[in-house]
């Protein structure tokens, strides 16, 4: 029998069934997105409606910058509206945004430790999004609050805001036999 490591083994004596979820949502991010539409249309209808009288240069860098900014923008920032954090029995994976994208799978093995922190901020991470800090490590950051904070067995943290992280932890630590230590992580 092959070992698919993308899905959760169960054992017989043993029933890793149990699966935690957890979410966090940002609504703000919308605004931004909605900036960002404003941008491509603004693009669109200066390439549908302009008279060309000004030559084709000045139009066409209007045109493109306004497309290329919101494009980013929408995208950008739909990407981070929201984050799902999923923890079986072999791997915690996180995915971001309505289309999953960016996605990262940990496996519990490479795990040696789980804290909450109260209040993680987009702030301490450099703003909202998929972030790297070379003294913090990685973090997922989709809005102020909670989160869930795991320490890898090569030094790593990778640091996610979801809402109900506390359960998140506890789930982890009992799938890895860690002992509770009611310590907080500074976030």
């Amino acid at each position: 029998m092959r070992d698919h490591p993308r899905k959760p083994r169960h054992d017989g004596a043993d029933a890793r069934s149990a699966v935690w979820t957890g979410r966090a949502t940002n609504r703000a991010q919308w605004v931004l997105a909605a900036a960002g539409a404003a941008c491509l249309a603004l693009g669109v209808q200066l390439a549908v409606s302009s008279n060309w009288t000004s030559g084709i240069a000045p139009l066409l860098m209007s045109v493109v910058g306004c497309v290329a900014a919101g494009l980013l923008m929408l995208f950008g920032t739909l990407a981070f509206v929201n984050v799902a954090v999923r923890i079986d029995g072999d791997a915690l994976e996180v995915r971001c945004g309505h289309m999953g994208l960016p996605r990262r799978r940990i496996p519990l093995t490479h795990v040696v430790g789980a804290e909450f922190a109260p209040e993680v901020t987009p702030r301490q991470w450099g703003g909202w999004g998929y972030r790297w800090r070379p003294e913090q490590g990685t973090a997922v950051v989709v809005r102020r609050g909670e989160g869930l904070v795991l320490r890898l067995g090569d030094g790593r943290t990778f640091t996610i805001t979801v809402d109900d992280a506390e359960a998140g932890v506890r789930f982890i630590r009992e799938r890895l036999h860690l002992p509770a230590t009611g310590a907080t992580a500074g976030a």
